[in-house]
């Protein structure tokens, strides 16, 4: 027998993004890659879970970040960026950009990939918010990617499944972001 650990050899879902995949401000168990895991399992998938999310990044890090995320070999990558774009102001083109790249890259591993919509506050002007907001469903279509229309759906503008700063889900706030993730990524298994 061997003193070596055994490898874990189920398929590679990765979670690729930013602090809301992360899971910034939540135990490690509270973050929506683990509890899209436990999800996995209880519904008897053979899959494992990378949280594979930085704090802070924007989409242009992100796609430097790539070549990483491909030497995991994922059949399945959610790519949820864009949401420090939007707060930064960056134009929507180039966060649209750095998307269509994200998603070719992984595509042409052969893995399949799931995009996270993204959406900001209405402050940002009505002109800027309706640009961002489409960014997600024509990167979607152009790539033939499943979509989540909005990531933080039933979850962003309520205090009660945010944290202080308003912008990051608590653990019971990420149960409602596994099933908007659930819903795209279900399919898939």
């Amino acid at each position: 027998m061997s003193d070596l650990p055994e490898t874990d050899s189920r398929p590679v879902i990765v979670a690729f993004g930013d602090s809301l995949t992360a899971g910034a401000g939540v135990p490690a168990d509270g973050n929506y890659p683990a509890k899209l895991q436990a999800r996995i399992d209880a519904a008897g998938y053979r899959y494992r879970v990378i949280n594979a999310g930085v704090n802070g990044e924007t989409s242009a890090q992100g796609l430097s970040r790539t070549p990483s995320i491909v030497v995991l070999h994922p059949v399945i990558a959610i790519v949820e960026f864009g949401a420090n774009d939007g707060l930064r102001g960056m134009p929507a083109e180039a966060t649209a950009q750095n998307l269509l790249d994200i998603v070719s890259s992984l595509q042409s591993t052969g893995a399949r990939v799931v995009l996270a919509g993204m959406q900001i506050p209405p402050n940002y002007g009505l002109q800027y918010t309706g640009a961002f907001r489409s960014i997600f469903p024509v990167v979607a279509k152009k790539q033939k990617a499943a979509l989540i229309p909005f990531f933080l759906e039933g979850v962003g503008g309520r205090p009660s499944l945010n944290q202080e700063d308003g912008i990051h889900p608590t653990s019971e706030g990420y149960d409602i972001v596994v099933e908007n993730v659930w819903k795209a990524l279900q399919p898939l298994l």
